[in-house]
């Protein structure tokens, strides 16, 4: 049978901290720090300040926002019409190359994201919208409210790709699903512990797709008692 796959957006596909870069500097008027949302969150901005102190070019300097205007920002994004559908991707040709390679191996994938409402559709239109823009057509998206650990036991997925350890270790915890770290900074910021879990660790969506394509298929699972019963007999 075929792999049945989530995989997160904010952070592993679609770049929430540049949206949120462009809206805060819209609102605030000068270059500001949203600071990283999760460890491990490689954005554009992130990118663009990389290359300018590889080139020798000084990065510009950047206030850290206080609490009071992360609540205004986040305030004035919610009465953003169909913000979600303006997030760039963080690789470009991401959503396209895993559409294609689930059409080819035949996957099952659903799309998971934690999206607080905004003006405009629904989170799951949005998102879907998203996706179709980004090249992958007829996209399923669970807005989720519960642990990425429960989704996967409750769904009996085999693979989890999300950005964030934490969800990743309630996938391994909480479900037998194989959880995939798309972890874009560097390996010695991982957690301490990580290594020794469960856990694939990979550095690009690229990377992400490589991998999942040289998982073996999820097994047929036997119809009816009597199928269950020689599936028991057989590996006892």
């Amino acid at each position: 049978m075929s792999l049945r796959i989530a995989c997160d957006l904010d952070g592993t596909l679609a770049d929430m901290n540049a949206a949120l870069q462009r809206e805060a500097e819209r609102i605030f008027g000068e270059p500001v720090d949203l600071g990283a949302r999760a460890p491990g969150v490689f954005t554009s901005v992130t990118r663009h300040r990389a290359a300018a102190a590889d080139e020798g070019v000084a990065d510009v300097k950047r206030r850290m926002l206080a609490e009071g205007e992360r609540s205004r920002l986040w305030n004035h994004v919610r009465e953003i019409d169909n913000f979600w559908e303006t997030l760039p991707e963080i690789e470009i040709g991401a959503v396209a190359r895993l559409a294609v390679t689930v059409a080819v191996q035949g996957w099952e994938i659903l799309f998971l994201t934690r999206r607080p409402g905004t003006a405009g559709d629904t989170v799951q239109v949005q998102s879907q919208r998203w996706l179709r823009a980004h090249g992958f057509e007829l996209p399923s998206v669970y807005v989720v409210s519960e642990s990425r650990g429960k989704i996967a036991a409750s769904l009996s997925l085999d693979v989890v790709i999300d950005d964030r350890p934490d969800n990743c270790l309630d996938v391994s915890a909480d479900s037998s699903a194989k959880p995939v770290l798309l972890w874009r900074d560097s390996p010695a910021r991982l957690p301490p512990g990580l290594s020794r879990l469960p856990i694939q660790v990979v550095s690009s969506m690229a990377e992400a797709i490589e991998h999942l394509t040289h998982l073996p298929p999820r097994p047929t699972r036997p119809r009816g008692i009597l199928g269950r019963l020689r599936q028991a007999f057989h590996h006892s």
